[in-house]
């Protein structure tokens, strides 16, 4: 939240790209969502709808985008700011000086009270939520950064700020930026243990040339570690380094910014003009789960770490100059050494994140495997073969570090499901082709699998149905334009190199492949055929009674489906 000026700016709705590959997909345009505001301000995603205080009117307000409806949420607050994580919203509530949050069960709940007794500036402006559900808060006028751990506990972490105002995590949690307000800086600290930041240092500065304009305000950060600022006229994202790398000109002037949508690639702005919302090619960072799952997803497998099982989250695994590729790790108890498993996300190679494999993964580190889950640079990001060279990179990464995670480095299978499993066949198929192993690091070692699993995912790109869809498909149009650039005809020898079945020979590793018993197998039983021609052991599995497309992340099909990638594993790795 700023401190609140009402005056209206009138400006172009674009600028143009500064640096590199933006992240803004100009083909689309920013849209108006509604102006049904006094002031919209900090905004958050929820999975499923958009939440916005407006502090000048004193009412928070929650658009559903499938009803296409805005919900009034409460009223009688004057919350500068939201932020959505374990299933919860957390409100600066500016007006009494604290911390709340809206649970599942709509039920309110005060994380954190100042004592404005002694101080009437203390009131919480900004704030994020980490992992763990530490809240960091920004205190404007005192110049303070407090942080709030998951027990209650309050703590000054950084002082001497001048006018901090939007606050944001990287992906990976080892830095906050903070935006101070007047002179339009960002600053970055290395967070710590407990909540402690340390080496403070400017990350970038708004140089507009007009210093008398104020000010950063409200943060968010995509998936990449880009990261986003509000100023007097635009959204400004730098990289991770602080490289400027584009703005989003606003037709008046907005105060904060935060992802959303289905795919976390709408980004919403907030301010003077109301909610606009702007397409974005990289999604935003998705939200920690909640501690259980609500009546209505009852059957989603638990997220919760099993006893004997030690969880790391958000390792790098890859870097390609300022992008970090990040991974979920899960480790069993005992000594090992311990079989692994890379476990690959789907969603047609343009959505998803490592998040929708974290049961998987945990699950099967409580059956004695390293797990991990990975993200990988999705098609708008990156053209194929950035997908697999990051795959390829994770299986590099387990077997570089088998000491350290009690590895057997001889023993490293791989699970995807959909355009995952696709992904899964390829990393199985291509040990030997260089060209696909990518430069994320961990050179000279191998990224060969012992063994796969291919859950209702194609094989065949260069043929087949992925192929046939590049030509025919319109509105939408295949998501194999995005991965490739093009259709099959247009870029044959990139369809080819994503073929897996194309690449199966002797040296294949044995692969299982599993699909929901109301889909259809067909489009793999070449590639079962061809294995079974050259020696390669395989099988498939449909025996999964009424499951759909996506049933390896639900009862009651979950645990049935991990018992047969068990018992693959345990007679091929």
């Amino acid at each position: 939240m700023k401190p609140i000026q009402f005056s209206f700016l009138l400006l172009l709705f674009f600028a143009g790209g500064l640096a590199g590959n933006s992240p803004v997909d100009r083909s689309e345009t920013l849209r108006l969502v509604s102006d049904d505001f006094g002031l919209a301000d900090g905004p958050s995603w929820s999975g499923w709808a958009l939440t916005v205080p407006d502090p000048k009117s004193q009412v928070v307000k929650r658009f559903i985008p499938k009803q296409k409806k805005w919900h009034m949420v409460a009223r009688e607050k004057r919350f500068s700011a939201s932020f959505f994580n374990h299933g919860k919203t957390y409100f600066a509530d500016n007006g009494t000086g604290s911390i709340r949050c809206l649970g599942q069960d709509n039920q309110w709940t005060l994380v954190h009270q100042e004592d404005l007794t002694k101080d009437k500036r203390r009131k919480p402006n900004d704030l994020v939520v980490d992992r763990s559900g530490g809240v960091y808060f920004t205190l404007t006028g005192p110049g303070e950064v407090v942080y709030v751990s998951p027990q209650g506990k309050a703590q000054t972490v950084a002082s001497d700020v001048q006018t901090p105002n939007g606050l944001i995590l990287s992906p990976d949690e080892k830095t906050l930026y903070v935006s101070e307000y007047v002179p339009k800086k960002i600053l970055s600290f290395e967070v710590g243990k407990k909540g402690a930041l340390s080496a403070k240092r400017l990350f970038a500065q708004m140089d507009d040339g007009q210093p008398d304009l104020k000010g950063a305000d409200g943060m968010c950060v995509d998936r990449a570690g880009n990261v986003y600022c509000a100023g007097p006229k635009d959204i400004w994202i730098w990289d991770s380094k602080g490289k400027l790398f584009d703005k989003i000109a606003c037709p008046e002037r907005a105060v904060n910014c935060a992802f959303g949508g289905t795919q976390l690639r709408d980004l919403y702005l907030t301010g003077f003009g109301g909610v606009h919302v702007q397409r974005m090619k990289i999604s935003g960072v998705p939200s920690q789960p909640p501690a259980e799952w609500p009546e209505s997803q009852a059957t989603r497998p638990s997220v919760q770490v099993p006893e004997g099982v030690s969880q790391m989250l958000d390792l790098t695994y890859a870097e390609y100059g300022p992008r970090k590729m990040l991974a979920d790790l899960f480790v069993p108890k005992g000594k090992g050494p311990h079989p692994a498993a890379l476990i690959i996300h789907g969603g047609g190679w343009i959505k998803g994140d490592k998040m929708k494999f974290r049961a998987m993964g945990l699950e099967m580190a409580k059956r004695g495997f390293v797990s991990m889950a990975i993200d990988y640079r999705l098609a708008e990001e990156a053209l194929f073969p950035a997908n697999i060279q990051d795959c390829h990179a994770a299986v590099r990464y387990l077997r570089a570090h088998a000491q350290k995670y009690k590895i057997d480095p001889n023993k490293i299978g791989v699970v995807g499901g959909s355009a995952g499993a696709h992904l899964a066949g390829l990393l199985a198929t291509t040990a030997k082709v260089k060209s696909l192993y990518g430069k994320g690091g961990n050179a000279g070692v191998s990224s060969a699998v012992q063994a796969a699993v291919v859950m209702s995912g194609p094989m065949e790109i260069s043929t087949g149905s992925v192929a046939e869809r590049s030509l025919t498909a319109k509105n939408p149009v295949a998501n194999a334009i995005f991965l490739f650039g093009g259709t099959v005809k247009e870029k044959p020898g990139l369809y080819k190199l994503a073929d897996a079945h194309i690449h199966i020979d002797k040296d294949t590793p044995p692969i299982l492949f599993q699909f929901g018993g109301k889909e259809d197998p067909a489009k793999v039983q070449p590639s079962i055929d061809k294995l079974k021609k050259v020696g390669v052991p395989t099988e498939l599995l449909t025996h999964y009674e009424d499951g759909k497309h996506g049933c390896w992340n639900r009862h009651p099909w979950f645990l049935t489906m991990i018992d047969d990638i068990e018992k693959w594993f345990d007679k091929h790795l």
